[in-house]
């Protein structure tokens, strides 16, 4: 029988219907992965002529900007959805609202190593990866036309990755997106009626049922969560609230670092190494959210396609309970 749920934080509802299929080997990927080749690759070692000129890097050694011996370098996107120059210039056209493009679009090259992938980068380099991210959102926070850091990830082609060399990106907005809207308000209502984060009451019930957890430790818990859109979603969350990313401590990416790479090498044991997504959730830039919200990373690995009855309802047909997603996962030999 079909599990009809609801998510507690937005309201939005998902079909759990594991008729359709449910078991890791029906997600393995059946195309051939490509051939790797590092030839005339913008984000290899050497080669940093070929992208924009530096935003920041971590070299061991001090070095010219843009030059090799670095272990992680930012750099603008080379077509940018948005552009940093500018007035937002709102306006209203009619009924209709608009403002000028402008934000910033960065892409963080994780490691020098062309093969690399996050999910077998050492712990301490993942967390030279997190403190990139903190270090661009705390700069670019300075900009006070900017609303909103989204931080994301696509690994492989079906994931929306256009190169195959490790990297992230991230885009500032000047306006907050509506999932992330859809979230707040959630969160915040519940805060209004029971004083508490609904992230830390989800955090509390998951820990202690323990069907949903994947891993875990001092600081950081990996679940998949009670409603999830996608087969084998996973969320990972800070034990001790916090509302910002970018206020994390030393001690915490420690924990991340390890935490993230577990995660992603759970679900290359279990699904073959499939594309995903990550996005990093946090609090808008100059909004006191911090009391109720919680920040999280959210990892989708790309196993089904969004069609028909999931754009025209907002529901989505999950083929995987996350009972099931979080016992294969958790029981993966690492």
């Amino acid at each position: 029988m079909p599990d009809l749920r609801r998510d507690p934080i937005v309201g939005r509802w998902v079909i759990i219907s594991t008729d359709r299929s449910g078991r890791p080997h029906d997600f393995v990927p059946l195309l051939p992965a490509k051939p790797v080749s590092s030839v005339l690759c913008p984000f290899c070692p050497g080669q940093e002529r070929l992208t924009p000129k530096e935003i920041m890097a971590y070299r061991p050694q001090p070095a010219e900007p843009n030059s090799p011996g670095w272990t992680v370098r930012v750099v603008p996107n080379k077509f940018p959805a948005l552009h940093v120059e500018g007035d937002i210039g709102r306006e209203g056209v009619g009924l209709y609202d608009r403002m000028n493009g402008v934000g910033a679009h960065e892409v963080i090259i994780e490691s020098p190593g062309h093969t690399d992938s996050l999910a077998d980068l050492p712990a301490k380099k993942i967390e030279d990866v997190l403190w990139t991210y903190r270090d661009r959102i705390i700069d670019l926070k300075k900009d006070l036309r900017l609303r909103y850091i989204l931080i994301f990830k696509n690994h492989g082609p079906s994931a929306g990755a256009t190169l195959e060399h490790s990297h992230s990106q991230l885009i500032a907005l000047p306006i907050v997106p509506t999932s992330v809207l859809e979230e707040i308000d959630g969160c915040r209502a519940h805060f209004e009626q029971k004083e508490r984060c609904i992230y830390c009451d989800i955090l509390r019930q998951d820990l202690s049922d323990g069907d949903r957890v994947v891993a875990e430790n001092q600081e950081f818990v990996c679940v998949t969560p009670y409603a999830p859109r996608f087969p084998f979603e996973m969320w990972i969350l800070p034990k001790r609230h916090a509302g910002y990313f970018e206020e994390s401590q030393k001690s915490q990416f420690e924990c991340l670092a390890p935490m993230l790479s577990e995660c992603l090498r759970r679900m290359g044991k279990v699904l073959a190494r499939p594309a995903y997504n990550f996005m990093l959730h946090s609090s808008p830039l100059h909004e006191r959210t911090g009391d109720f919200y919680h920040w999280h990373l959210e990892i989708i690995p790309k196993l089904t396609q969004v069609a028909g009855f999931e754009w025209g309802t907002g529901f989505y047909i999950n083929p995987v309970s996350p009972e099931e997603s979080a016992k294969s996962l958790r029981e993966a030999e690492i």
